[in-house]
């Protein structure tokens, strides 16, 4: 690769920074340490950080590897170009979470990715629960009785038995749009999983695939925000959602407490704990009914809850059901 070449791609990589810059930097404060992290990348790096963010992450993107020596800033070099591309106002690593396609170690003295499209932002059940959300967190579910009263059989699916997932799957989806299942139950096998209305790389769960008898306006609008959707992943004992689309997503989970997490674009959270579901009994969600204590729900766009004109989940345009074997 000729100099000039190189040259063009570091400076098409600095004109794609954010716009705005965080609290502690002034603009081109950090172009110092940036331009002295590119000058240490390969080409073939430079080029594979250029492809992630033109894209913003779109598809199957590789590693952008690097030696782990600091930068003129002594900031490491993956919190640097999360802070330039993608959240200016970022302060440090443990506010980050790898996700599952990122290949690197993280171990001390190795070389690791610095790809931002391989890192997610934590979303945190600790912190205070957003506005909409009127009920604590930390309260303790009550038992919940055996059956559904007649309201809740609306639209309860027998087909969703916990005996369809003993075929060696760790989750099933099933696809809902208001009080309507639209598609069959689709397995997951695989550790990860993309749920989208857009199929760039040609795997995933998408939703645009699903045919409908009656999609109202509502729906179409909804679904066409879902974008790159979501990924889930499972990770040891828990399992992760990861929001990669540019609108919000929200979720209910039994081991999160009662309360419905708002999750940003770029944002991840713990959405299930293995551990944590064992010790549950039962789960009744005050707003919402009785839920399988190993159920995730997550609508698209659209939140739920005391303070929204939409109380129950069952009132989303868009929304998932994430069925998990409860041996993980």
């Amino acid at each position: 690769m000729f100099r000039s070449r190189r040259a063009g791609l570091i400076q098409r990589l600095w004109r794609l920074r954010c716009t705005t810059p965080g609290p502690d930097d002034s603009h081109g404060a950090l172009k110092p340490a940036a331009h002295a992290l590119f000058k240490k990348l390969k080409d073939a790096e430079l080029e594979s950080l250029l492809r992630a963010v033109e894209s913003r992450g779109a598809g199957e993107l590789g590693c952008v590897w690097v030696e782990p020596r600091g930068s003129k800033l002594g900031l490491p070099a993956p919190l640097l170009l999360c802070r330039l591309y993608r959240w200016p106002d970022l302060r440090h690593l443990h506010e980050l979470k790898r996700l599952s396609c990122c290949r690197s170690p993280g171990g001390e003295g190795t070389v690791h990715c610095c790809n931002p499209h391989h890192l997610s932002r934590l979303t945190t059940p600790e912190t205070p629960p957003p506005p909409y959300c009127k009920i604590s967190p930390f309260a303790v579910p009550t038992k919940w009785p055996s059956t559904l009263d007649n309201k809740r059989k609306v639209w309860q699916d027998t087909s969703l038995s916990r005996h369809s997932l003993k075929d060696g799957s760790w989750c099933k989806l099933a696809y809902w749009e208001y009080r309507l299942r639209v598609g069959r139950l689709h397995p997951v096998h695989d550790d990860s999983m993309n749920i989208s209305s857009e199929l760039p790389a040609g795997d995933g769960f998408c939703v645009t695939q699903l045919a409908s008898r009656s999609r109202s306006q509502a729906v179409r609008r909804a679904r066409a925000k879902i974008g790159q959707g979501l990924t889930l992943s499972r990770e040891g004992g828990h399992v992760w959602a990861y929001n990669r689309s540019d609108h919000p997503v929200f979720i209910s989970s039994p081991t999160l407490g009662l309360a419905v997490h708002k999750i940003l674009p770029g944002y991840s959270i713990k959405a299930f704990d293995f551990e944590r579901a064992s010790g549950l009994e039962g789960w009744r969600d005050p707003d919402d009914g009785p839920c399988d204590t190993y159920t995730v729900r997550i609508s698209f766009t659209k939140g739920w809850g005391p303070s929204y004109s939409r109380r129950f989940i069952t009132s989303c345009p868009c929304w998932l059901e994430v069925l998990l074997n409860r041996h993980g």
